[in-house]
């Protein structure tokens, strides 16, 4: 039986931070080519200091997933463990039905940051190749590039250098380059959080159709409350180091007037 809590961000207060509409319900028709990923008594620690204790997770296949939490509470190293830019100390990660991470392929996961971290001596197309890997080379890499960039709608800054690009734009071309080998797991840390509000609002719409579009499982770390609801299907609160709950969100259709109804829900004790 499932058990409300009661936490530092109360129901009503995440309500009046979206303004949803009680029992209004929402199916989001997507098209998966995601990974389900399981996580299992995670632990992580640097040092004497333990970031991330027990936590136990299972996000389906397609799904978009926030996690929030106050600042060093754990949330971008797991983001990190989970697309392996660190090591686990205990627990596991796994992806798929009975895949293993070390049968996923490097292009199956990518990770969209706060920085951009755009190369200055690349052009913008050559930027976005650089998101493919050891098929940078290969003989469609170029119209594989132009179609991300294409997506991202930048199709008409191909050849732009990045010092010339805004920081929104910048960030299209980050998630053009994220995009642009087809991955199945796609990380978000913090990737709008230095951007204003009106062009953040923009790319917050950018990637849910990208998402909807291509359907990889989605994680995004965010401090923005507000902005989790508005794109996660869950959100997974990191209190300490530990999983502290888990929201559930459900939907009657974005082309509806109608907002997300909340319920929240223990997830660990």
């Amino acid at each position: 039986m499932q058990t409300a809590v009661r936490t530092s961000l109360p129901e009503t207060e995440l309500a009046s931070r979206v303004n949803f509409a009680p029992h209004a319900r929402i199916v989001r028709e997507v098209q998966t080519s995601g990974l389900p990923l399981s996580i299992r008594g995670l632990r992580k620690s640097f040092g004497s200091n333990e970031v991330l204790r027990g936590i136990d997770l299972h996000i389906p296949a397609g799904q978009f997933v926030a996690i929030v939490g106050k600042s060093g509470c754990g949330k971008s190293t797991l983001l990190r463990l989970i697309a392996g830019l660190d090591k686990i100390d205990a627990g596991s990660i796994s992806f798929g039905q009975d895949t293993q991470p070390k049968d996923i392929q490097p292009e199956d996961i990518r990770v969209m940051f706060q920085e951009p971290r755009l190369l200055p001596w690349a052009r913008v197309l050559g930027n976005v190749e650089v998101g493919l890997g050891r098929d940078r080379t290969s003989a469609d890499a170029h119209a594989r590039a132009e179609k991300a960039l294409a997506e991202v709608g930048l199709a008409d800054k191909r050849d732009q250098w990045p010092s010339v690009l805004s920081g929104g734009q910048k960030q299209r071309v980050a998630l053009g380059r994220a995009l642009v080998s087809s991955p199945r797991v796609l990380a978000f840390d913090e990737p709008l959080g230095a951007l204003d509000a009106l062009t953040r609002i923009s790319m917050q719409r950018l990637l849910e159709r990208v998402w909807r579009d291509q359907g990889f499982t989605a994680i995004l770390v965010t401090h923005d409350v507000a902005e989790a609801v508005a794109l996660a299907d869950r959100v997974l609160v990191i209190e300490e180091g530990a999983s502290l709950m888990m929201s559930w969100f459900t939907r009657a259709g974005r082309a509806s007037a109608a907002r997300p109804s909340l319920r929240v829900w223990k997830a660990r004790s």
